[in-house]
């Protein structure tokens, strides 16, 4: 169109200015619009919403609910008087390592490479680093059969877990034990994450919580885990570690009516 103008002669001057004139408005009017568009970009990019989080399902009530014994957990992880520290966090942290490879077994069919790409849990990706300190992303998979390799050679390694009496714990005892609460939470957080609905439909969501709960209540009462570690995984935290409301007592029958030769009446004599 711009070509067009510039080929009218001098005697056309007059509708040339007036076309000028109308495209010069149009022009005007299309800055605008395009002002609009900018300004709402800066707000929103692209003009599109932000993803709207993922709905846990594992948060519903429906679900939280359920669990395998209903009293307060903390009863379960105090130390007792009798017993050494060091006994009492190898005893648990074996149990603990034992239980949750159990409960991980139960869905390991549907957490394949190709299902789990990569180690997740509420968006975090957890990677693995090897003895010399390098950083690898590997498939979930992979991922927690390298924490259950490392956790079963720990635990069986009798210069670092001792079974026999006198036997000595080794000064870096405990910073292994953190290390492999640690590594079992990732796995517990991806079973809630990535593979809650499969542990539904086995209808084991009342032995997961139980375990979850029971594990994150021992963690907190001997500061096993950094907070910051399990932090995305507090919603559900919270919820499981109160303890269960006892359940309501069971309604009394209603009075029956006294029955008629039960009332009091004058005998003749």
């Amino acid at each position: 169109m711009v070509g067009d103008y510039c080929s009218f002669s001098g005697d056309k001057t007059d509708m040339h200015s007036q076309r000028n004139s109308k495209n010069g408005l149009s022009c005007k009017m299309v800055l605008q619009a395009v002002g609009k568009v900018l300004r709402k970009s800066k707000t929103k990019p692209n003009g599109k919403k932000p993803p709207a989080e993922e709905k846990k399902q594992y948060l519903e009530p429906e679900f939280t609910k359920i669990r395998v014994v209903d009293f307060d957990l903390k009863e379960l992880v105090v130390l007792p008087r009798e017993i050494d520290l060091n006994e009492w966090l190898a005893s648990n942290t074996t149990t603990f390592f034992n239980l949750i490879n159990l409960q991980y077994s139960t869905i390991s069919e549907f957490c394949t490479g190709d299902t789990c790409q990569a180690m997740t849990a509420c968006n975090t990706i957890y990677y693995w680093y090897d003895e010399r300190g390098k950083k690898t992303k590997c498939t979930a998979p992979q991922y927690v059969d390298f924490v259950m390799s490392l956790c079963q050679k720990l635990v069986t390694d009798e210069e670092i877990f001792p079974t026999k009496y006198g036997k000595e714990f080794p000064n870096s005892f405990e910073s292994l034990v953190k290390k492999i609460c640690r590594y079992l939470f990732h796995v517990l957080a991806h079973l809630y994450w990535a593979h809650f609905k499969e542990t539904v439909a086995m209808d084991l969501q009342g032995h997961l919580n139980t375990l979850y709960a029971h594990f994150i209540v021992f963690v907190r009462e001997f500061n096993l885990v950094d907070p910051k570690e399990t932090c995305i995984m507090d919603d559900l935290s919270e919820i499981l570690c109160t303890p269960a409301p006892p359940p309501a007592p069971a309604p009394s029958p209603p009075a029956s009516a006294p029955s008629p030769s039960s009332q009091n009446h004058v005998t003749e004599r």
